[in-house]
């Protein structure tokens, strides 16, 4: 595979325009570290981590007119590692969410097969509210979401393979309620972020990998996303419950992809059941 640089491909100018929104978030993050150690010296010796690894299992619809014009639905399965820290003395926190999604699909007639796998990484930065006597916090931000990934079409011979590669920027908030059961101590929480702004990779109508990749021949490949074009959405509702001396956590996620650009249509809807364990740290900061 060859790459004119005098010209740049598709795939170049899509890593330039996802470095600058990279660069963009930075002084966000600059901003969330300041804050609070200005503040309140003594309370920010340390932070806190709390991480969640979980798995989910559950249905997957995908579509993707670059390679079929039919629907495919099957199983999904993803491991998710859900991290929070946290600083006292602050109000900005972040998140960051690693996501590795495996689906497998097939259409009406059960002869064809559609297989994705994508990675997905969620950095949010939000600010941090506390209500009820601290049982009730909310936090309110913004985020990036990066996906890299490929579906493949078992029953395609000269385009088998789609590319999955997308960044977007949007809200993104969460509510968490502490409350006591059984003597222990439980939570719920519910987040929900909303890509509003981005920009993604996708061949036209009609456009062969090869035209792209070998050839050099650019046809609007790179194409930025709004909510008109690529309404998409994601949620996950959860309780952490503390059984046999460790929290274990149990949900329900829901992830609504899609888009439409240069005359193709693709989305991923996805219901999935998550359940995992929760480990919480606190880390001087040295």
């Amino acid at each position: 595979m060859i790459f004119n640089l005098q010209s740049p491909t598709p795939f170049w100018l899509s890593l330039r325009v996802m470095a600058v929104m990279a660069v963009f978030l930075l002084p966000l993050s600059s901003r969330a570290q300041e804050d609070g150690t200005s503040n309140d010296e003594a309370s920010a010796k340390y932070k806190i981590v709390t991480n969640a690894k979980m798995v989910s299992i559950g249905t997957a619809n995908i579509l993707d007119t670059y390679l079929s014009p039919e629907k495919y639905n099957g199983l999904e399965a993803r491991f998710i590692s859900h991290t929070l820290r946290d600083v006292p003395g602050k109000k900005w926190q972040q998140q960051i969410m690693h996501q590795g999604i495996i689906a497998s699909a097939d259409d009406r007639s059960g002869k064809g097969n559609l297989l994705e796998g994508i990675y997905d990484l969620n950095y949010a930065l939000q600010k941090s509210f506390r209500l009820m006597s601290n049982r009730l916090e909310l936090r309110v931000g913004g985020m990036a979401d990066l996906q890299l990934g490929a579906v493949y079409n078992s029953r395609n011979q000269n385009n088998p393979v789609q590319i999955r590669m997308s960044m977007g920027i949007g809200p993104a908030a969460s509510a968490k309620y502490d409350f006591p059961l059984f003597h222990k101590p439980w939570s719920a929480r519910y987040e929900l972020s909303l890509p509003l702004l981005g920009v993604m990779f996708s061949p036209n109508y009609g456009q062969s990998y090869y035209e792209i990749f070998s050839r050099g021949n650019y046809d609007h490949n790179v194409v930025f996303t709004t909510p008109f074009s690529a309404p998409s959405l994601r949620n996950m509702f959860t309780i952490d419950a503390t059984l046999w001396g460790m929290v274990l956590r149990l949900g329900y996620l829901g992830d609504f992809q899609q888009a439409k650009a240069n005359g193709l249509k693709q989305h991923s809807y996805s219901h999935a059941v998550v359940i995992g364990v929760v480990k919480k740290l606190k880390i001087s900061k040295l």
